[in-house]
């Protein structure tokens, strides 16, 4: 959690800078770089991730074979989605400095295979072997950037910085591995062991590829139907908006063991309790709206510049959508906790569709505000709404409706 701060202050300081300093055709021509190969980013790590940590807490001694197996699985990911990003590149028509960042990005993801460490440090409780070399690569990483800014640089240089953190965090994994006396030279691939990961893994693979296509295909389209620059403005704004998404996960991270246990205890607890954390996911999104609201203009202008002042308005709709996606943070827990995730990859589906579909006719019409509506609409029917289609999942849906609209608030509130 610490290292997700430090990463977020970071993120708000030189990150803006960084922004600034690029300029929205620039930083418009990055983050389409970056949204196009988000797409497929769930090729490669095929969703193993918490698999891979429940196998190792299961059985240590199989520990080789199973990093093993993941790293081959993931590797092979990578390959495919290598494949898939030259023969885009070969057919479209995209300036080559473009394609060139889109090159670089790709083949970063034969590193990120090596992340199967993670999981074997998450499986010890040993998270800190992660966020220290993450930390110490963001630290030599902010530096460089500010060096590239004060001298002048060009883009393409802060994407080898981009390379450098992913790199750097790599090898600090790798080391740290070594020190706890392991050697990824003791890995080993098995088919059959390849196949049961596969078996298990392939629902959260179908949601990863949903969820990737759902958070990255606006900035994609924008860059098709308009320029960079709207890119830039768009991407911009995004990230100012997404730049709180930790905060539920977090939480609901930390409260959800109490929720479980709550249901071991009553179904009438389990449910007054999943309902007060609807409530805290729409009162914290508030608490974040609210200014954004009143001070989105000063902050587009305090932080990037005159240069990104279209930015504003995509951040005042964008930012309206972080009670949905607070509400579906709490909501996913719920899926794992009553065994619905198949439900929850439908829910993401039918948001990833809607989010398409209202791109393709919004964004010539209305532009990056048509963009924003698309994204805001879209996280309402996959976080809220689409749980109402359902039987199984129509209680969740009113229990969000209640959160929304203060219901059990004022009950409580009219009790007292």
């Amino acid at each position: 959690m610490g290292e997700k701060i430090v990463r977020l202050v970071v993120a708000l300081s030189i990150g803006v800078w960084v922004t600034r300093y690029l300029g929205p055709v620039q930083f418009g021509i990055l983050s389409y770089a970056q949204s196009f190969v988000g797409i497929f980013a769930a090729l490669s790590s095929l969703g193993l991730s918490d698999i891979i940590v429940r196998e190792l807490v299961k059985s240590q001694e199989r520990k080789n074979v199973l990093l093993g197996s993941s790293f081959g699985l993931q590797t092979l990911g990578s390959t495919a989605i290598m494949i898939i990003l030259v023969i885009s590149i070969s057919i479209n028509d995209n300036e080559a400095l473009t394609n060139k960042i889109i090159l670089i990005l790709g083949l970063l993801t034969f590193v990120n295979s090596f992340a199967v460490i993670t999981t074997y440090f998450n499986s010890i409780v040993k998270s800190k072997f992660y966020a220290i070399p993450g930390l110490l690569g963001l630290a030599f990483s902010s530096l460089i950037k500010v060096f590239l800014i004060l001298e002048g640089y060009p883009l393409i240089y802060f994407v080898y910085v981009l390379a450098f953190d992913v790199i750097f965090l790599t090898i600090g994994q790798i080391w740290f591995y070594r020190k706890l006396g392991h050697s990824i030279s003791d890995w080993s691939f098995s088919w059959s062991v390849a196949k049961s990961l596969l078996k298990d893994a392939w629902p959260l693979i179908l949601s990863g590829i949903i969820v990737s296509i759902y958070m990255k295909i606006d900035q994609v389209m924008i860059k098709e139907f308009m320029d960079n620059a709207d890119v830039g403005y768009y991407s911009a704004a995004v990230r100012l908006s997404e730049a709180w998404y930790f905060i539920p996960t977090i939480i609901c991270s930390s409260l959800f063991p109490a929720i479980i246990n709550a249901k071991i205890i009553s179904r009438e607890m389990y449910m007054a309790r999943l309902q007060k954390l609807y409530n805290l996911m729409v009162l914290l999104g508030v608490v974040i709206i609210v200014p954004v609201l009143l001070l989105s203009e000063w902050v587009i202008l305090l932080l990037y510049g005159e240069a990104y002042n279209q930015s504003a308005g995509v951040l005042n709709i964008h930012i309206l959508g972080s009670v949905f996606v607070f509400l579906g943070v709490a909501n996913q827990k719920w899926f794992v906790s009553e065994n619905f995730q198949a439900y929850n990859i439908i829910c993401l589906g039918l948001g990833m569709i809607t989010n398409v579909v209202l791109n393709i006719f919004l964004i010539p019409k209305y532009g990056i505000i048509g963009a924003a509506y698309a994204t805001l609409i879209s996280q309402f029917i996959a976080s809220v709404l689409a749980p109402a289609f359902f039987e199984k999942t129509r209680n969740s849906f009113f229990m969000m409706l209640k959160a929304m609209f203060f219901v059990q608030i004022f009950k409580e509130r009219k009790l007292v």
